[in-house]
């Protein structure tokens, strides 16, 4: 294994795949606040080149974590199929990025499985922005719960409706809100104020209850801590999935309060006593530095522990993945630049690794980031065919104070590539009037019409 290289007349040399797996990183202030980042723009493409020269193996021998002393490597390496990895395994990344790019859905798909995530994170890093949208796109992950997300030319959205006390009438005024915009068919999912199991039942019933009523074909989810969710299921709450926030290391997921175990238990739990019939049941959201924030990274760059999210996220056959790409801040990512890479990185990533990808589209207000900066994100990301973005009233949440897309970005968005919501919902919205030949109708944001 050769980590040397000598560029434009100077030596570089690198002392393990960790350094070059971190070095060949585009910028990021969370890299550099870890000591891992490239000094100088040159040896980057130093760290880069050494990089396209590495094996599919040797990257696959080189877990950020080693498998006798963390699950998440276990889960990664043991699910890999072995007689698609053989297949790649002698390839060099800067090869495999080439087969990425040149393949077909159906290949990528069966490629994936048998790519580690450390793998895919190395082919990730040496892609531009265009390569990452380019190959994203090629990519069609479907899954189901209560319907079914991912079928080409849709995009969803998650109805966010979240409120600052909880109050269960605000609440239902917001989902009316945004159901009338035509958001909300990938989940009705609340993040709550009071996490209490109380609270998290009073809510899932609420969904429930305006499901049934207007015969809503989408998923409710209250984002509780899993095991809060569990207990409100276990207690008879009526909910199609459950949701948790994961990491891309045994370290990391401790820190959030779970392991493979507690995850495993509430996907038979929601199978069992789900609501919906699945197989599809949970939802997990993740996010570039989380693993750093911590001390969970275990000297690796936060893009190859991002990668190792979706590693984890994929043994559990999830309905709904998506990074809060900008919500942990400045320290992770600086500015617009740095959330919109990372934004695209993260959507490839998990594409590849074979899930129903979303992102959250989003920035907190002391980033140097804007609303503009965060409609390219999301309009790349739709070029790229994500699978589902958030929908927020006015793209301002007032419980979470952070800026997201909102109703309007995805009517405009959907208008401006010819998407769709999925197929159920569509038809839905046009039983109700809100949608018409391919677009909103002008009774669109009319949530009178539901109480008439």
């Amino acid at each position: 294994m050769k980590l040397s290289t000598q560029l434009m007349g100077r030596n570089y040399t690198f002392h393990s795949v960790r350094e070059v797996m971190g070095k060949a990183n585009h910028e990021k202030s969370g890299d550099g606040l870890a000591g891992v980042a490239a000094e100088t723009p040159q040896e980057r493409v130093a760290a880069r080149i050494v990089l396209s020269r590495l094996r599919v193996r040797e990257l696959c021998e080189n877990p950020a974590v080693p498998y006798e002393e963390d699950e998440v490597t276990r889960l990664i390496l043991d699910d890999l199929n072995t007689r698609i990895y053989d297949e790649y395994k002698e390839m060099s990344i800067g090869e495999l990025r080439e087969e990425v790019l040149c393949s077909d859905s159906e290949t990528l798909l069966r490629m994936g499985r048998g790519l580690s995530s450390e793998v895919i994170a190395a082919v990730c890093k040496l892609m531009s922005n265009l390569d990452l949208v380019y190959a994203a796109r090629k990519i069609h992950v479907t899954a189901h719960c209560a319907t079914t997300i991912g079928r080409p030319g849709t995009l969803s959205a998650r109805l966010q409706p979240n409120h600052p006390t909880d109050d269960v009438d605000g609440i239902t005024a917001s989902v009316l809100e945004g159901l009338s915009y035509g958001v909300g068919d990938a989940v009705i999912g609340l993040n709550p104020v009071d996490a209490s199991t109380a609270s998290v039942y009073a809510i899932l019933n609420r969904f429930a209850e305006l499901k049934a009523r207007y015969a809503i074909p989408t998923q409710n989810c209250v984002l509780a801590h899993v095991t809060t969710a569990m207990d409100a299921v276990e207690k008879g709450a009526p909910c199609d999935l459950i949701f948790q926030s994961i990491a891309g290391s045994e370290k990391g997921n401790r820190a959030f309060g779970i392991d493979a175990g507690m995850i495993a238990d509430a996907r038979a739990l929601m199978l069992a006593r789900g609501a919906s019939r699945g197989p599809n049941v949970l939802y997990f959201e993740t996010g570039q530095g989380s693993e750093l924030s911590s001390d969970a990274h275990n000297g690796w760059d936060q893009l190859t522990m991002e990668s190792r999210c979706y590693g984890f996220a994929r043994h559990f056959a999830p309905f709904l993945v998506n990074t809060v790409v900008g919500f942990i801040g400045p320290e992770y990512l600086y500015d617009s630049r740095q959330f919109i890479r990372a934004g695209l990185e993260d959507h490839f990533m998990g594409k590849l690794h074979g899930l129903p990808m979303g992102c959250d589209c989003c920035y907190t207000n002391h980033m140097k980031a804007d609303q503009d900066d965060n409609e390219n994100l999301a309009v790349l990301l739709a070029g790229a065919g994500c699978t589902y973005f958030m929908g927020v009233p006015h793209s301002d949440d007032v419980m979470l104070n952070y800026q997201s897309t909102g109703y309007h970005d995805i009517a405009a968005i959907r208008e401006t590539l010819g998407l769709s919501p999925i197929r159920e919902f569509e038809a839905w919205l046009e039983k109700w009037g809100f949608w018409e030949n391919g677009r909103l109708t002008a009774r669109a944001g009319d949530a009178s019409v539901f109480l008439r």
